[in-house]
């Protein structure tokens, strides 16, 4: 999988304990990739006019912060190039322009409830529907945990999954050493009551014409990385739903943004994985179309 973004990995910081922990994950992967950091942080003067003294005041107090992250990143990895970002206006915005040239952004998540929705639909969903690298939402305070025997990366399957995310869910599973896990949910809509009944569906044929494509799907790919242990795995169930059960004690959930139809929009599945996933949601994105 080709690296070349000029950023390298990009992690979004303000200092709470999301955005730490997603600075841990962020250093983690540049020294499993060999990147640059590239610590950003935005900052607004929220209250209209005001004089430009203020206004430096606030500025100076994000330099600090900013600064804070850079030097944890400094001394605690072995990342040799760590670069910063302040930037003055909307944060999601310059993470999406700072996405145009990275390799991966990553952002943390405050987990859930009313909160989290909020911020997910306000910062998190946005990058992810407009990044044009791939975001990484790692969920919950605190470090992030090192089990001895950490969970698979899981690959969220269908029709739609751009060839991206599955090339990045096999090389970072390749990266870490760890099995992946290729999830495809087949979920037959329910057959409504009426005059002229409709057949029921034929829910093993579904699922065996399911898995003859998942094999299809990724035959060339495990013959790219044979050092990947991988399970395929068909489950007649609602996708949300099989993400969610596959990616309990998972390291990493990989799901494929496609926006070629509708730009700026996610469908339903990656942003309920984002708020209830219970680890890390590495969001993919397809090639944007040229006109």
């Amino acid at each position: 999988m080709t690296m070349t973004g000029a950023y390298g990995i990009v992690v979004g910081y303000d200092g709470s304990d999301f955005s730490m922990q997603a600075l841990d994950w962020a250093m983690d992967e540049c020294e499993l990739r060999k990147l640059p950091l590239t610590v950003a942080h935005a900052w607004r003067w929220p209250y209209g006019e005001a004089p430009d003294e203020a206004k430096e005041h606030l500025r100076k107090a994000a330099e600090h912060v900013l600064y804070h992250g850079a030097e944890c990143a400094r001394s605690s990895s072995t990342i040799s190039d760590v670069a910063t970002d302040l930037y003055e206006g909307p944060p999601a915005e310059r993470l999406v322009e700072l996405s145009a040239e990275a390799d991966m952004v990553v952002l943390g998540c405050r987990g859930l409830g009313a909160l989290a929705r909020s911020v997910v639909g306000s910062v998190t969903a946005y990058v992810a529907a407009h990044a044009h690298a791939p975001v990484i939402v790692v969920r919950g305070p605190g470090p992030i945990p090192a089990p001895a025997d950490p969970g698979p990366v899981v690959l969220g399957l269908s029709e739609g999954t751009p060839d991206e995310a599955v090339e990045f869910a096999l090389a970072e599973a390749a990266l870490r050493q760890l099995r992946l896990l290729v999830v495809h949910a087949v979920h037959p809509l329910p057959t409504a009551w009426g005059v002229s009944m409709a057949p029921e569906p034929d829910v093993e044929g579904l699922a065996a014409a399911a898995r003859k494509g998942m094999d299809e799907r990724m035959e060339p790919w495990t013959v790219r990385y044979p050092e990947v242990a991988v399970e395929r795995r068909t489950v007649v169930a609602a996708p949300g739903e099989a993400l969610r059960a596959a990616s309990d004690g998972a390291t990493l959930l990989v799901v494929g943004s496609v926006r070629s139809r509708h730009p700026g929009s996610l469908g339903a599945v990656v942003p309920a994985m984002a708020e209830h996933a219970p680890c890390p949601v590495a969001v993919v994105p397809a090639p944007r179309r040229t006109p």
